[in-house]
């Protein structure tokens, strides 16, 4: 089965070809990240826009790169919940139209079900049920995937994402927009140890997030030093401030995956890039014993392959769309 797939949640506009929900044929993504990073964030005025400019152009060139023509798409699927409005509602249009003109199903995809998806390419042997670690610039989530189309949270942040934060913490320190990466490269060679900041636990919610006090106090070891008129040590920072992040979300996911027993653990979304994490949650799942799932970072990323292998699955169950199809801001995983 062939699925045109369209992601335009945030700033990256992606149309992708995949056959089967496993095997990707093309993927072509526009970002419009330049832009945003003169105003230090995404503006979703700028991103619809942009998303309007390219997607059609976009969905061409995938069709060329996959060496297929419009006939050979069995259905399209799209992201329609969670992101940006604005943003979102483009893919879904397009989608609607693309799918009407060419007679085949309509499949609405949830966007951090997507991000799940990046592990099935990625590893073509893993199939549910797993514990997975969601933690990008909008979600920080431990997931319970008990199956392709079910699954239900476990933890959730009570505030800001992770990647959120990364993306402030970067901001004040001079280090730019987008920050995970220049914030993970700066990191390197770091003391992790350099700054004490606060862990959070969240009352009768053992595997629930917080990361807005976390922020705030690394804010304030930033303002002091700056009131002080020193150089900021970047390079302790970012690596304090990395193994603070890396201290809520490892411990949490592995007292999950150990009390479901399921012995598999996936990380997703863009934050899955971040090395402190990633070396962390490795050291934790080869001392337990549990296979460990991590997409390559191409797939970290808002891309339209994870969105047309979740699509398959989602075909598969039933769950299909139609030309009244909305787009959603929020929606819960649970849902669709």
């Amino acid at each position: 089965m062939l699925i045109l797939a369209v992601e335009s949640s945030c700033d990256e506009t992606a149309v992708a070809l995949v056959k089967d929900g496993r095997e990707v044929l093309a993927d072509c993504i526009a970002s419009s990240v330049e832009m945003h990073k003169l105003y230090g964030g995404v503006v979703p005025e700028i991103a619809s826009r942009k998303h309007i400019e390219v997607i059609a152009d976009l969905a061409d060139a995938a069709l060329e790169k996959a060496g297929v023509t419009r006939r050979d798409i069995d259905a399209v699927a799209v992201t329609y919940a969670p992101g940006l409005i604005g943003a979102v509602l483009v893919g879904v249009n397009f989608a609607k139209s693309v799918a009407y003109a060419l007679g085949v199903p309509l499949i609405p995809v949830h966007h951090v079900r997507g991000h799940i998806a990046a592990n099935y390419i990625a590893h073509r042997e893993l199939e549910p049920p797993f514990v997975c670690l969601c933690v990008s610039g909008g979600t920080s989530l431990i997931v319970d995937v008990r199956g392709y189309t079910e699954m239900e949270i476990l933890g959730a942040t009570h505030d800001d994402a992770a990647g959120e934060c990364f993306d402030k913490i970067a901001r004040v320190m001079g280090l730019g927009y987008p920050g995970g990466g220049p914030l993970d490269r700066a990191a390197q060679g770091g003391d992790d140890k350099a700054f004490s900041l606060p862990a959070v636990h969240v009352q009768d919610a053992p595997l629930d997030l917080s990361f807005s006090g976390l922020k705030t106090a690394m804010l304030n070891q930033i303002h002091k030093i700056q009131q002080k008129g020193e150089p900021l040590p970047v390079a302790d920072l970012a690596a304090s401030f990395s193994a603070a992040v890396s201290r809520e979300l490892v411990p949490r996911t592995m007292e999950a995956a150990q009390a479901l027993g399921y012995g598999k653990v996936a990380v997703v979304g863009g934050v899955a890039a971040n090395s402190r994490i990633r070396g962390d949650l490795e050291a934790a799942c080869q001392k337990t014993g549990i296979s460990l799932y991590l997409p390559p970072l191409k797939l970290c990323g808002d891309n339209g392959a994870m969105i047309g292998s979740q699509g398959y699955y989602e075909y598969l169950a039933g769950n299909l769309g139609d030309t009244d199809l909305n787009a959603y801001a929020n929606r819960e995983i649970s849902l669709g």
